[in-house]
């Protein structure tokens, strides 16, 4: 049985409302997917929070680091105006606000860590002590994925028996060994960078592959041919009934 369904939201559906955000990912359910991705870092005082960048200037009204933000300044942001007006007042939520929602939801999720340099173990500590916490036991866990092979090493440790992925631009060349010491059973490559023979590989050693960012019906119906498993995509409210007519999902 896959972890990930074919279509996983990226950041909610981040084309209809504002990424990272409760109204993204109600958006990205609506549209008929099951999972969504998001990315959880740091405050200042080590409360995760759901946002992408590092600076909260592209998605807030805010200005400077989040890793030098407390949650209070952060919890006072405006994280849809930015987007459109009509989200005026979206906040960037907490990793527990956003558990309750996706349960709510009936959502399962990549909860993909983020961490600043240097805070890597506790980013994966503190994230997966939070989720671990909210998480309902009688659901399906969730799959911890993060670019930085300490963050997930820490997660391992943390909550061994959650599933992991390593997620990467380029395929490197010590990628099985990799797999292997963090324990992941999934890998999540850049989608414009895979090949043919490196998705072959993945599968033959027996992992899941979810391709990112797949906004194209073509090239998604190119990386199943290819084995790849699930798709992150922007436009899950277009994808997801492309796939569904071309009987791909």
């Amino acid at each position: 049985m896959s972890l990930l369904p074919r279509i996983v939201g990226h950041r909610g559906a981040p084309h209809l409302a504002p990424e990272n955000t409760l109204a993204s990912f109600k958006a990205a359910a609506a549209a008929g997917v099951t999972a969504i991705e998001f990315d959880v870092a740091l405050t200042f005082d080590n409360r995760p929070v759901i946002i992408h960048d590092a600076s909260l200037e592209r998605t807030t009204d805010g200005i400077g680091l989040l890793s030098e933000s407390t949650l209070e300044s952060v919890s006072g942001l405006d994280a849809g105006s930015w987007f459109d007006p009509t989200f005026s007042g979206e906040v960037v939520p907490t990793l527990e606000e956003t558990i309750d929602l996706i349960e709510s939801l009936g959502l399962s999720a990549d909860i993909e860590l983020k961490p600043d340099p240097g805070r890597e173990v506790e980013t994966a500590q503190i994230t997966l002590a939070v989720a671990s916490e909210c998480w309902p036991s009688d659901k399906q866990p969730p799959v911890i994925t993060s670019f930085s092979r300490v963050a997930l090493a820490a997660a391992k440790d943390a909550m061994p028996e959650w599933p992991r992925g390593l997620c990467f631009e380029l395929l490197p060349e010590d990628w099985t060994e990799a797999i292997d010491a963090l324990g992941a059973t999934i890998v999540c490559p850049n989608s414009d960078r895979l090949t043919a023979d490196q998705a072959a590989s993945m599968v033959a050693a027996g992992l899941e592959v979810m391709a990112w960012t797949v906004n194209d019906l073509d090239q998604a119906r190119k990386l199943i041919q290819w084995g790849v498993s699930s798709l992150c995509t922007d436009v899950p409210q277009e994808l997801r009934p492309a796939l569904i007519k071309h009987d791909l999902v």
